[in-house]
């Protein structure tokens, strides 16, 4: 059985650039980790090829070439394979565009079950993996928080799906895409001592768009079909601090600032 994992790395939140006058992220140069949800679908993949001979663990991403370590270090902890689609061509893709890319190298794989996380942090826009699925004509079901490992066998998936405090099971046909939850606690494991330097160049594979074959027209800022109405900068202010004490004058204080803000009569 051949699962594709979907591993987006979205931008450290204490350190990220955005381009005001192109309305886009700038991803290049920056310190990027892998998105919770994904991480948690990669996990589970992985646990289920350490119990099972018979899968295979692919990891596919769409990145900047500066993040070929980043993937590589998810096949140090497992995966068989990794493939990060990447092109100059893409940059400023919205998530329709990016699902299109994504969709167009699926296309020709083969593959059993495709993972991902239900959302990413970076948009929280959860479009990327049910649009892929739409473009591949497959079944699609996301916030899942625990899998029936046995119900691979029979060319289905039964898993429970978490929605507003309440879980329900679902059985799905293979193929199909599945959306994880970072709430599964489904965990990835350390990467192996023996395996901190290990070579795993044989093993990636990067795809750009000579293999793809999109025009101009189809990605990047010109096939994108988000339009950005307008940005801003928050303007942060420095909030008055008053230091009261427990005594009457510190009491009559706190009273007129809660009577100020309309807490008392």
């Amino acid at each position: 059985m051949k699962i594709i994992c979907l591993a987006k790395f979205i931008p450290d939140v204490d350190h990220f650039v955005y381009d005001y006058e192109r309305n886009v992220l700038v991803r290049e140069n920056m310190d990027l980790v892998l998105n919770p949800d994904d991480a948690c679908a990669l996990a589970y993949a992985l646990a289920l090829k350490k119990n099972r001979q018979d899968v295979e663990v692919e990891v596919l991403s769409m990145a900047p070439l500066s993040l070929l370590p980043n993937l590589k270090e998810l096949l140090r902890l497992g995966a068989d394979r990794g493939v990060l689609i990447s092109d100059a061509f893409f940059s400023g893709s919205d998530t329709y565009a990016t699902s299109c890319i994504i969709a167009r190298y699926l296309a020709d794989a083969q593959y059993d079950v495709i993972l991902s996380g239900t959302h990413a942090l970076d948009g929280d826009t959860e479009h990327v993996p049910v649009q892929v699925a739409e473009l591949l004509g497959l079944d699609h079901m996301a916030y899942i928080v625990r899998f029936d490992d046995d119900s691979f066998l029979n060319g289905t998936c039964v898993f429970e799906s978490e929605f507003d405090n309440a879980n329900a099971r679902f059985r799905v046909r293979l193929p199909c895409v599945l959306g994880v939850l970072a709430e599964s606690r489904y965990k990835l494991p350390f990467v192996r001592y023996e395996n901190l330097d290990l070579n795993v160049d044989d093993r990636v594979t990067v795809v750009t768009n000579e293999e793809l074959g999109f025009s101009h027209e189809e990605v990047g800022i010109a096939g994108s079909l988000t339009k950005v109405a307008s940005t801003w900068q928050p303007q942060m202010k420095k909030k008055e601090q008053v230091i009261v004490g427990n005594d009457d004058e510190g009491i009559e204080t706190v009273f007129q600032f809660l009577k100020k803000e309309g807490y008392m009569p």
